[in-house]
C-alpha cells in the first residue's frame, strides 16, 4: 500500500516541530540521569537501591551535598525528607563509596544538563499550550480514548493531523502509520509479525505507551490488550492496539459529530458463544495436561 504524500498546514508544522524537540529533551533528559546513576554505582554508591527516584527532593539534596564535598554517610542520610527518612539506616550504608573529585565533576555537569533539559522542555511545553486551542475540539476527543493523555494527543495530532480525506479507510491511515500486520512467508507458510516497521518514531512512541497504558484498565481497549498479550506476547499485544487506536482516531477525526463508545471490558465475553466458550475451557485445560470429559449439569 503506498503511503501517500502530504504536507501539513503551518499550524501543524509548527506544533510538529514543538512536540518532537520536547520528546528529544526528554530523551536527553533520561539519558542525563541514567549516566548519573551509573556514575554513583561506579563511585559505589548505592543509592538507587534504597531510594525509589534518586532525583527526588531528597535526592537531589544528598547529590548536592556530595557535590559541596560532604563525605560523612550520616550526615548525608540526615538529609532524607518525609518517608524516606525511615530508611536512614540503609542510606547510611548506601553512602559508604569512594566519591573522587571526578566524580564530583562529572555529577555537577551531569545534574546541570538535567535542569537544563527539564527548563527548556518547560518552555517549549509553553509554546505548545499556545498553539492548541485551535485544535481543542480534536485534543478533548483524542483524550477520551483510553490510554492517551493530552500529551499524547498533542502528539498525533501534530503527527497525523487533522485532514482524514487523505486517508481513505482506516486500513490506509494504520499502513502510513507502519501499524499494518506484516507478513512473513517461509516454505510457502505465510506468518504475522508484530513490527511496525520503519515508521514515524515520535508516532509509534506514543501509540505504544497508549496501548501499555490502556493495558491496565477495565476497558475494551483493556481487555483487547491481555487477551493478546496471554496468547501472543506483549508485543504484538502493543502493536493490536496501537492499530485500535488508529482506528478510532480515524473515525473520531473524520466525523465531527462522532463521540467515543467504549464496548467496556466484557465485550468478548458477550459476543462468544456458549459453545465456543466450552471449547476454549476445553482447549486451555488441554493445555495444562488434563483429560476433560464433560458432563451436564442436573
Amino acid at each position: 500500500m503506498i503511503r501517500p504524500s502530504f504536507v501539513p498546514p503551518p499550524t501543524i508544522r509548527l506544533l510538529r516541530d514543538l512536540t518532537r524537540y520536547r520528546a528529544d529533551l526528554i530523551n536527553v533528559r533520561t539519558a542525563e540521569k541514567n549516566r548519573v546513576e551509573k556514575l554513583l554505582q561506579d563511585a559505589q554508591i548505592k543509592m538507587s537501591v534504597v531510594a525509589s527516584d534518586i532525583f527526588g527532593v531528597s535526592g537531589r539534596e544528598m547529590m548536592a551535598a556530595l557535590i559541596a564535598g560532604q563525605r560523612n554517610p550520616k550526615v548525608l542520610a540526615q538529609l532524607a525528607r518525609a518517608r524516606m527518612r525511615a530508611k536512614i539506616p540503609l542510606l547510611e550504608q548506601a553512602f559508604v563509596g569512594r566519591f573522587t573529585d571526578r566524580h564530583r565533576f562529572l555529577l555537577a555537569t551531569m545534574l546541570a544538563r538535567i535542569d537544563q533539559a527539564s527548563a527548556d522542555s518547560t518552555a517549549v511545553e509553553t509554546k505548545i499550550e499556545e498553539l492548541i486551542p485551535p485544535f481543542a475540539q480534536a485534543v478533548e476527543k483524542l483524550d477520551e480514548i483510553t490510554g492517551v493523555g493530552l500529551t499524547a494527543a498533542h502528539v498525533m495530532i501534530a503527527e497525523i493531523g487533522l485532514d482524514m480525506t487523505r486517508f481513505a479507510t482506516t486500513a490506509h491511515l494504520c499502513s502510513w502509520a507502519r501499524f499494518a500486520p506484516g507478513v512473513k512467508e517461509s516454505a510457502g507458510k505465510k506468518k504475522g509479525t508484530a513490527t511496525t516497521g520503519h515508521g514515524n518514531p515520535y508516532l509509534a512512541r506514543v501509540l505504544g505507551q497508549a496501548a501499555v497504558s490502556a493495558g491496565k484498565t477495565n476497558t475494551f481497549l483493556g481487555e483487547r490488550y491481555r487477551r493478546i498479550a496471554r496468547r501472543r506476547g506483549k508485543k504484538k499485544a502493543i502493536v493490536a492496539v496501537g492499530r485500535s487506536i488508529l482506528t478510532i482516531i480515524w473515525h473520531l477525526l473524520s466525523n465531527p459529530d462522532a463521540r467515543l463508545h467504549d464496548p467496556g471490558a466484557d465485550f468478548y465475553d458477550n459476543r462468544t458463544s456458549p459453545e465456543r466458550k466450552k471449547h476454549n475451557h476445553i482447549r486451555q485445560l488441554e493445555a495444562l495436561d488434563y483429560k476433560v470429559t464433560l458432563e451436564p449439569a442436573a
